[in-house]
């Protein structure tokens, strides 16, 4: 599923037209990386929780030519599926 394929479901199951189901996706979608920008958690019950990780600095190889490499640290969007969802998926 992509995103123009969850606007018309959300469309389909509430009733509301494309155009504002894409005004609602979008809105839901600027609000969680809103929050996690800020360094905020975002817990939905039933669904999950959406942090942020931080990532330290590490050594890499380049496998092209097997030279290492520095990874700088950085912070990861991480996804943590709830009870609920994961009864849905089982």
């Amino acid at each position: 599923m992509n995103k123009n394929d969850l606007v018309s479901a959300v469309a389909s199951s509430t009733g509301m037209s494309k155009s504002d189901s894409a005004g609602a996706v979008e809105g839901v979608f600027d609000a969680i990386s809103g929050a996690l920008s800020s360094g905020g958690d975002v817990r939905i019950v039933g669904f999950g929780t959406f942090s942020v990780v931080n990532r330290k600095a590490t050594t890499g190889r380049n496998p092209r030519t097997g030279q290492a490499i520095q990874i700088p640290a950085s912070k990861q969007p991480k996804f943590k599926a709830g009870k609920g969802l994961k009864d849905a998926v089982n």
